[in-house]
């Protein structure tokens, strides 16, 4: 039987292609993926759904952040966001994987700038990846699934 692993997400990652649109609360889903099972919970990233966060976070094995890389006004803002729930003594021994969205626009930060402007280069004591992607085009999941169960 399949182990299975708690991954909490700020954006939409499922195993069908389909239409994005930004999360508002939450959604679940099961995804089976070689030899693990995960629950993956959605969490809309708005404002006024950030104080609800910390309730995903109990047996989380892995946090996905994904990213609007064509959108650099709001990368201090998750910048932020980011490094303050990386803080949550429940996701301690969390890895993290960060996605770099939208690689398909010509404005898009590779996923290089983008780890710089998140300071990812500043996480200490865990694992992290990041990866470009592009959602429309189903570009860049499978190499991050992979990088999630070969880590945990």
């Amino acid at each position: 039987m399949p182990e299975k692993r708690h991954c909490s997400t700020a954006s939409n990652l499922t195993k069908d292609q389909v239409e994005t649109k930004p999360t508002i609360g939450s959604n679940v889903e099961e995804v089976s993926y070689k030899n693990l099972d995960f629950v993956i919970w959605d969490i809309g990233g708005q404002e006024s759904l950030r104080r609800s966060w910390s309730t995903y976070y109990v047996q989380t094995d892995a946090v996905i952040v994904v990213i609007d890389s064509a959108d650099v006004t709001r990368l201090p803002i998750m910048k932020e966001q980011l490094h303050q729930m990386l803080q949550h003594e429940d996701l301690a021994r969390a890895h993290i994987l960060v996605l770099a969205n939208k690689q398909d626009l010509p404005e898009a930060l590779n996923a290089a700038d983008v780890s710089l402007q998140l300071g990812l280069q500043n996480l200490r004591g865990r694992k992290w990846q990041i990866n470009g992607c592009s959602a429309i085009k189903g570009e860049g999941l499978g190499e991050a699934l992979e990088w999630i169960v070969n880590n945990l």
